[in-house]
């Protein structure tokens, strides 16, 4: 049976040292785990950079084969509310850790989606239970954080993973499952995973399933993002006075691709800053875009409003 995410825990690294594209931050969080020491830490940044992974790698360096029973992961926006804090998170910090380590771990991914309240009841937790548990805070936005738990936690900034990295990491799991991919494949997965480890294996997983030779027109058709280069064709017609042939390359994508409004939306805003004109034109179709982009959202018949969109593309030339 094919389940969406088996690669991601496949192919997850279980050492810190194996983690990559956050090597500033492997090499603060090795100092604690030789220390066997560790601070309450607050883990910020985009999706599927690493924050989960480096948690659970400290918890196998940690407690070894142990680690299940002395670590805790929450998911704080499924169980975002003050009862989830008093009761099943205060049980578990609460209670003596297995073997010789001091402390147990608790892992909160999405920490940023906890109410006000349950971040307060868990301030006053991080400091009664430190002898006993250490919190890893996991969020996209560390600015949703009371500054009470930041001042108690040591903060860990992750960035979106390098093209080279991601592109290394894509090819080795090809190679382990004897996959041939093609280069224009892996850099279409790698633009739309837009520095995202856990979006480009599962695009890998889920296209591979198609069969064992993945182009790039795979790809998109399979992921239904709209393809770039047909997109940036489209809007040259607009801008260089062809409204039909770009009226009609849209009609293709839109029909053709089976791809909604705002998939096009998207990549068109993605395209506009390679385009050759002005800076001052540039900024135009920014606001044209974003004008056309909210209209569909609310309602607003798709090809209607993207016609309107080629038209003001048409007047900048």
């Amino acid at each position: 049976m094919f389940e969406i995410d088996l690669w991601t825990e496949k192919y997850r690294p279980k050492k810190l040292k194996d983690m990559i594209g956050q090597e500033h931050i492997v090499e603060r969080l090795n100092a604690f785990v030789k220390n066997n020491s560790l601070p309450h830490c607050l883990f910020s940044g985009p999706a599927g950079v690493g924050k989960t992974t480096a948690a659970l790698c400290i918890a196998h360096e940690l407690f070894g084969n142990d680690w299940q029973n002395n670590f805790l992961e929450l998911n704080a926006s499924d169980e975002r509310g003050i009862d989830t804090v008093r009761t099943k998170i205060k049980d578990f910090a609460r209670t003596v850790p297995l073997g010789e380590k001091k402390f147990k771990i608790i892992y909160l991914d999405e920490a940023d989606s906890l109410t006000t309240d349950a971040q307060q009841a868990l301030r006053r937790m991080m400091e009664n239970y430190t002898n006993t548990c250490r919190f890893i805070l996991a969020c996209n936005y560390s600015s949703k954080i009371i500054p009470p738990i930041q001042s108690r936690t040591a903060v860990f900034r992750f960035s979106s993973l390098p093209k080279e990295k991601i592109e290394n990491y894509i090819n080795m799991i090809a190679e382990n499952e004897n996959i041939k991919i093609e280069k224009d494949a892996v850099d279409a997965i790698i633009y739309i995973s837009e520095g995202d480890m856990r979006k480009a294996i599962n695009i890998l997983q889920t296209v591979s399933s198609l069969g064992k030779k993945i182009t790039e027109d795979v790809v998109y058709s399979s992921t239904s993002r709209a393809d770039p280069e047909s997109v940036k064709k489209m809007i040259n017609f607009a801008i260089g006075g062809k409204f039909q042939k770009a009226r009609e390359m849209l009609l293709q994508i839109m029909i053709e691709q089976g791809l909604s409004g705002e998939d096009i939306v998207k990549e068109i805003h993605k395209q506009i800053m390679g385009l050759d004109i002005s800076d001052e034109k540039k900024v135009a179709l920014f606001e044209k875009t974003g004008e056309c982009e909210f209209r569909i959202t609310e309602g607003s018949n798709a090809i209607i409003q993207l016609e309107a969109l080629l038209a003001q593309f048409m007047l900048a030339k």
